[in-house]
């Protein structure tokens, strides 16, 4: 039994997916090893709604305190309440990504009684509960309705939390409950109070440092992995190694620490604190045999970032790479398993782009032609002229993928816009060398229309130039002669001295505009 816990109090974002990624890798290994093994994913929905995040009305702070599958969904939202709005995203995604698993929502668990007897018998040992937790309490009293629970000290500690059946927060203090009886009396903020049997009453749960350990022995778990935070001396899961064996009389799981996710540029993520990239937004500008890769090829105690700037370029220049040693029968076998732990699981194969074209070749012909397939098609016919493609279909679903990352995440300054018109101020300027350059271009322009052939043209010409054969290998003083070739060819064809690759831009504005546009 492996499992993984998800809050869907926000956005779950790619940092909590290496929650799930964690155990589901270490169950299908087992599982391609012909052993049984279930994942399970804990929904925690019954967590306290705790803050607003960033762009919902402030209203919903009226909310807070009560539980997550008790407060409405965003405005707009087509889900029942917030808990299934954030955790649909999440559950398409690991669709996407081949994630099998069975979900678990602490809610219905609760509210159905089915941890009862858990319950019954936490109240029944809080004093050894409450022993254990004291010897790694640092801190004073306080009575904040924020805090777990679990943190408080007193003479009367109690490791359940009541949801008010009036207000439906958990404002709450228990001020007497009966082991033989199982009566209990609460109050809360809101002014309510009333005295119920824990045996019947199913309106709150455990606090979380015994919520955990109680489901590590009610479900028989084996394996669970946690962030740095819950991994630290003195934690939730160091404690919970404790009570889940002294009261509930179960084994603390296997635990490693799993190191956080990043974005480039962006600080550790928070889910309710909202606006943070979610695994669906990873999977409109990657495959998902990409994303599983980001996870499979590194060990959990490895931080690591993933890119929505155009370090994706590099991310899949090395995915390609790879992809090339697989076929090849060279690649190490670490990361030959990596590979084959992200293209396929023990239950399924993902879907592949069936013609691997370069993804940054992709972002800049759909980047110059806007969106427009005819024209898309017709600059992709040129990248392989031994075999053409022929349909989009030959490229998807990655082409689609480097159409949004090019819609939502190119920056704007980055876009290529060909110029309209010939730089007729430009072409005025040009001096000797630069005219005899173009004169060189222009004349072997058409001579190989292809990607390969059209690289091997710019960076050619300035060897003829020079007086050296095209398959002269660079020189320092080679590399600064292309260079200012390059810049030459990006000012007179889209007004800057950078941009997309030249060939591409070549391939993508066509041998007749290119003509004009250099003043041929």
């Amino acid at each position: 039994m492996c499992a993984s816990g998800l809050s869907p109090s926000g956005p779950i974002h790619l940092g909590n997916l290496r929650e799930v990624m964690t155990p589901h890798l270490v169950a299908d290994e087992i599982a391609r090893r012909g052993r049984d093994c279930e994942h399970i994913i804990s929904w925690d929905d019954y967590d306290r709604f705790r803050r607003v995040p960033a762009g919902i009305d402030p209203s919903w702070a009226e909310h807070i305190g009560k539980p997550l599958t008790s407060v409405p969904a965003p405005p707009g939202s087509e889900y029942p309440n917030w808990a299934e709005h954030f955790k649909a995203a999440m559950m398409t995604a690991l669709d996407q990504l081949g994630v099998r698993y069975r979900g678990i929502s602490q809610t219905e668990m609760y509210t159905s009684g089915a941890y009862r007897d858990q319950v019954l018998l936490a109240m029944s040992k809080r004093a050894e509960i409450d022993a254990i937790l004291a010897r790694y309490r640092t801190k004073k009293p306080v009575e904040d309705p924020d805090a777990s629970g679990d943190e408080r000290t007193g003479a009367a500690y109690y490791p359940f939390k009541p949801y008010c059946t009036s207000c439906g927060r958990d404002l709450t203090t228990i001020t007497r409950y009966d082991d033989e009886t199982t009566e209990m009396t609460y109050t809360c903020e809101c002014g309510h109070s009333e005295t119920v049997l824990l045996s019947e009453f199913t309106s709150g749960k455990l606090v979380w440092k015994v919520d955990w350990p109680m489901r590590w022995a009610y479900e028989g778990v084996l394996f669970e992995p946690s962030g740095v935070d819950h991994s630290s001396p003195g934690s939730s899961y160091e404690v919970g190694g404790q009570i889940v064996g002294q009261v509930f009389g179960g084994t603390q799981p296997i635990g490693p620490m799993y190191a956080f996710v990043g974005i480039t540029g962006m600080a550790k993520m928070s889910s309710s604190a909202g606006a943070v990239p979610t695994p669906g937004d990873a999977l409109r500008i990657m495959e998902p045999a990409v994303l599983r890769w980001l996870y499979a090829r590194r060990r959990p105690n490895q931080s690591f970032k993933i890119a929505f700037d155009q370090e994706i370029y590099r991310l899949y220049d090395e995915w390609d790479a790879l992809t090339n040693r697989i076929g090849q029968g060279t690649a190490s076998p670490g990361d030959a398993a990596a590979y084959d732990r992200s293209v396929r699981t023990a239950a399924v194969e993902l879907p592949e782009t069936p013609r691997r074209i370069a993804y940054r070749t992709l972002a800049s012909i759909v980047d110059i032609t806007t969106g427009d397939e005819q024209q898309t098609l017709r600059i992709l016919g040129g990248v392989d002229t031994q075999d053409p493609i022929t349909d989009l279909e030959q490229v998807r679903p990655r082409i689609d993928c480097a159409q949004h990352w090019v819609d939502t995440y190119m920056p704007a300054e980055q876009h290529t816009r060909v110029l309209a018109e010939p730089d007729t101020d430009r072409l005025s300027r040009l001096d000797e060398t630069e005219q005899q350059m173009i004169k060189t271009l222009l004349a072997r322009l058409t001579d190989e229309w292809s990607l390969d052939g059209l690289t091997t043209l710019v960076y050619g010409v300035p060897k003829l130039m020079a007086g050296l054969p095209m398959d002269t290998p660079p020189t320092p003083e080679l590399k600064v002669a292309q260079r200012a070739f390059f810049v030459l060819l990006y000012q007179l064809l889209v007004g800057s001295e950078t941009g997309p690759r030249l060939p591409t831009l070549l391939l993508a504005v066509g041998a007749d505009r290119v003509r004009t546009l250099v003043g041929g």
